[in-house]
C-alpha cells in the first residue's frame, strides 16, 4: 500500500510528511523545497488487541503505545503542483510520474490562504484555498485524459474495425495508473456511452471517462493545514461545504511534528491522534517550549480534537481504501517462537477470506491451508470465511 501526499509548493507537505514519519526531510518556506520525491514508513492507529488478552504485545514492526497499535505504511511527498502541471510546468511531469503507484492521495492545502497558486508567501486569508481542490482535481483529470487520449484513434479504429473492446484497451493504456479493463467497463456503462461506438465520442465524454478512472485509482482526502492561524477556520468551514464529496480534515502539521518531537524527547506522553498529552518534567521545558505547548493545547487540541495528521492517514487507509487490520495467533498461545505476543498485524483489503489471509502470511501456510480458527470466540472458520476488522486468526495447516 502507497500513500502519496500531494499540494502545491509551501502549502506544508514537507511539514506533514515528517510529522507523519519523523523522517528527515528538508523544510521550508519556498516553492519546490522537494526536488526529488522522499519515501518513508507512516502508521496508521488500530485498537490493538492485546488488551483484549490482557497481555502486552510486541511488534515486530511498528509501534505499540498505551494498546494504541501503529502500523506500518509507505508514504511519499512528491515534488509541489503548480497550475499546467500536466503540461510539464513547475516540476509537473516528475510530479505526476511519481504518483502513478500511489493507491490514495493526501491533498495537503493552507487553509489559511497564506500561499498563493505559485507556492509564494502572501498575506494570510488573502488567496482562496477553494482554488488549490479544483486546481489539483484539474491537473490529475487532464494528466488521465492525456494518456487516454495518446491512442485514442487507434483503439476507436480497433473497435469499429475487429469489434474490439474498448474497455480492454483503455485498461491497458492506463495500467501504470492502476486502471483495470474491469474498471473502465464499470466507469462506460455508469455514463451510458456506447462501448460499441468510441469514435462517435466527444472530448467531453473523454474527459467524463477520465474523471471516473482517476476518483477509482487515485481517492483522495484533503489535509487543511494551518487551521490554527486566526481566521482559517472559517476558510475550512467553507471548503467543507464547497466540496461535500471529499472528508476535509483540519491540521496543523507543525503542532503533530513539535508533538512527536517532543514524546521521542521523552518532554511529554503523547499518542499520535490523542486528543492531549501530558508533560513528563516541567523542568525540563524553557519557556518558549512552554508556550508552544500551551498554544498547541488550547488552539489545536482542545478546538478540534487533534492535530489532525493521524486522522488523515487512518481515514484514507481504512475509509478510503477500506483495509482493515488482523492478527495472526493461536488459540492456545499468542506468542511466536522468540516469546513475542502478538508481533504481527496486516492491513488486508475489504473482502479478505481466511485463505486470503493464509496466502498473505506466507505462500506455503496458504497451499497447506486446512481450516482457520478464530481466537477470540475460538470458533473454527473455513477458508472462505470473511475477516473483520481487528480479528485474531489462527491457521491450521497440513504437513
Amino acid at each position: 500500500m502507497f500513500v502519496g501526499i500531494v499540494g502545491k509548493p509551501s502549502c506544508g507537505k514537507s511539514t506533514f510528511f515528517k510529522a507523519a514519519t519523523l523522517a528527515e526531510v528538508d523544510i521550508a518556506n519556498y516553492p519546490f523545497t522537494t526536488i526529488k520525491p522522499n519515501h518513508a514508513v507512516g502508521f496508521v492507529r488500530v485498537d490493538c488487541v492485546d488488551k483484549d488478552f490482557g497481555k502486552q504485545c510486541n511488534p515486530r514492526e511498528g509501534f505499540c503505545i498505551h494498546c494504541k497499535r501503529f502500523v506500518p505504511i509507505d508514504m511519499m511527498d512528491v515534488a509541489g503542483l503548480v497550475p499546467g502541471a500536466h503540461q510539464g510546468l513547475g516540476m509537473g511531469n516528475q510530479f505526476l510520474d511519481d504518483l502513478r503507484q500511489a493507491d490514495a492521495l493526501v491533498h495537503v492545502i493552507d487553509i489559511s490562504g497564506s500561499v498563493n497558486e505559485k507556492g509564494e508567501p502572501v498575506q494570510p486569508l488573502s488567496y482562496d484555498p477553494v482554488n488549490d481542490v479544483k486546481f489539483l482535481e484539474e491537473e490529475l483529470d487532464m494528466w488521465y485524459l492525456g494518456i487516454i487520449k495518446k491512442g485514442w484513434e487507434r483503439f476507436a479504429r480497433m473497435v469499429m474495425q475487429e469489434r474490439g473492446n474498448i474497455a480492454k484497451a483503455i485498461g491497458k493504456q492506463l495500467s501504470g495508473l492502476k486502471v483495470t479493463e474491469e474498471m473502465a467497463e464499470e466507469v462506460i456503462c455508469k455514463l451510458g456511452f456506447d462501448m460499441s461506438k468510441p469514435d462517435k465520442w466527444s472530448e467531453e465524454q473523454l474527459k467524463q471517462v477520465a474523471v471516473e478512472l482517476r476518483k477509482l485509482t487515485k481517492p483522495m482526502i484533503i489535509a487543511a493545514n494551518k487551521v490554527d492561524v486566526p481566521g482559517a477556520e472559517k476558510n475550512y468551514e467553507r471548503v467543507k461545504q464547497m466540496f461535500p464529496d471529499y472528508m476535509i480534515i483540519p491540521c496543523s502539521a507543525e503542532s503533530e511534528l513539535a508533538l512527536r518531537e517532543a514524546a521521542k524527547h521523552k518532554l511529554i506522553d503523547y499518542v499520535p491522534g490523542d486528543k492531549s498529552f501530558t508533560v513528563l518534567d516541567g523542568s525540563r521545558l524553557n519557556d518558549k517550549q512552554k508556550a508552544a505547548l500551551d498554544f498547541i493545547k488550547n488552539n489545536i487540541l482542545d478546538k478540534f480534537g487533534s492535530t489532525g495528521v493521524q486522522q488523515v492517514l487512518d481515514h484514507a487507509v481504512f475509509n478510503l481504501l477500506e483495509y482493515f487490520a488482523v492478527f495472526p495467533g493461536g488459540v492456545n498461545k499468542l506468542e511466536d517462537q522468540h516469546g513475542n505476543v502478538l508481533p504481527d498485524c496486516f492491513l488486508m483489503p475489504k473482502g479478505t477470506t481466511a485463505l486470503d489471509f493464509a496466502y498473505r502470511i506466507h505462500t506455503d501456510i496458504g497451499k497447506s491451508f486446512i481450516r482457520a480458527i478464530d481466537v477470540k470466540t475460538k470458533m473454527t472458520v473455513g477458508k472462505e470465511h470473511k475477516l473483520k476488522h481487528r480479528d485474531v486468526v489462527e491457521i491450521v495447516t497440513g504437513r
